[in-house]
């Protein structure tokens, strides 16, 4: 089993043949996943990387019945592009942009909640189904194939989490990287309900870090809900009060924003808290054990 994108996934790029969805889309057919093609304006009929270029998110659902997209468009489209994606019939959007105005993304938010339809960022690094499926920026040789989800705010942690998970002899199922803005479209607690109902996800990571409630509405659903254990790690510890810190979420607005209250929600929620990363495989090894 796995989670929102596996082998059988009919993925598009949305900005296909810019540089980067470009040179993602190759990382991404290069480990498997089942690309059918991409979407820029006005190159529709041509194709780019042995694939079908299409003018439109609907050509491409109506000609090569995709269901999965993946953003690679510049942040002053990006919100539209999510919202052509999701009037299209697309079920998993997945949007990579950066710096797409919060005003927009509002719009963007309100609109596709009319439609069947699961969101995961923006600013996020995607979702990568180990030996299935990469539909995201993460570098794929570290994902082995096993039983631990990942679900993490962090790009860079999650790839550091999945390597000590797989070097622990455990192996992943599915990450998801939510992303770090304000608004995003899949929480950290939906995304931890979908490994938790996952049968074969064994334990969850849950990478957290300063701003927000995300977490701490995460670790409330865990305390009510959890059947599974949960390793958590929150970045930021540091960070110094009222700056944000790469991310445009992560920015402590009160005193349940900061590292070390999460980190006392999620402990007193029965998430086994880690102060470090280097600490998160071990710690999953043991709980496993």
């Amino acid at each position: 089993m796995s989670v929102l994108v596996n082998k059988d996934s009919k993925v598009i790029v949305q900005g296909f043949t810019g540089s980067e969805g470009t040179f993602h889309a190759g990382q991404m057919i290069e480990f498997g996943t089942n690309v059918v093609g991409g979407v820029t304006p006005g190159k529709g009929g041509q194709t780019h990387l042995d694939k079908p270029v299409f003018n439109t998110v609907q050509d491409a659902v109506d000609k090569v019945e995709a269901n999965v997209s993946i953003i690679f468009v510049p942040p002053a489209f990006a919100a539209d592009a999510i919202m052509e994606a999701a009037n299209a019939g697309i079920k998993v959007i997945i949007c990579i942009t950066e710096g797409i105005p919060v005003n927009d993304m509002i719009k963007a938010k309100e609109y596709i909640a009319a439609y069947d339809c699961t969101l995961i960022g923006p600013n996020c690094p995607g979702v990568i189904t180990a030996g299935e499926a990469k539909v995201g920026i993460m570098p794929g040789f570290v994902f082995e194939k096993g039983s631990v989800g990942i679900v993490s705010k962090s790009g860079t942690l999650t790839y550091e989490a999945a390597d000590q998970v797989v070097k622990a002899g455990l192996g992943i199922t599915t990450a998801i990287g939510i992303g770090g803005d304000p608004i995003i479209g899949t929480t950290t607690k939906e995304a931890v309900e979908l490994l938790m109902n996952d049968p074969d996800t064994k334990g969850i990571v849950m990478i957290g870090e300063i701003g927000g409630n995300l977490e701490a509405k995460a670790a409330k659903w865990i305390k009510e809900n959890g059947t599974k254990p949960v390793v958590g790690f929150i970045a930021g510890e540091t960070a110094p009060a009222g700056r944000t810190m790469g991310h445009a979420g992560a920015i402590v607005g009160g005193a349940d924003d900061t590292a070390q209250a999460k980190k006392k929600i999620l402990r007193e929620s029965g998430v086994h808290v880690v102060d470090s990363p280097a600490k998160i495989g071990e710690k999953m090894a043991e709980l496993l054990s």
